[in-house]
């Protein structure tokens, strides 16, 4: 039996809304993340503080660039990396 029209989008709705909080959670931990590391600090534009986080996901990925190469189908996990506390301020120690 097929759904009528205003079920699928009863159905919609309610599938927008867990979106809207799962990314709203997803925000929030990151944002946690990056204040407890001292981004909020760091005075930087927001396309660089951008390419800076695509580039960090393409490391956990395992990709070059941020996006994994689907056609190689390698199924290869990447491995973990431990972050160490300060890390996040570079080589030389600064802010």
């Amino acid at each position: 039996m097929k759904k009528p029209s205003s079920k699928i989008r009863q159905e919609i709705a309610r599938l927008q809304d867990q979106l809207r909080q799962a990314e709203t959670r997803e925000a929030e931990r990151i944002g946690r993340i990056a204040l407890r590391a001292g981004l909020g600090e760091i005075e930087i534009e927001e396309t660089a503080l951008l390419a800076a986080f695509e580039e960090l996901a393409g490391r956990f990925r395992g990709g070059s660039d941020g996006k994994q190469d689907r056609r190689a189908g390698s199924g290869r996990k990447p491995a973990a990396t431990a972050i160490t506390p300060g890390a996040a301020e570079g080589e030389t120690g600064e802010a």
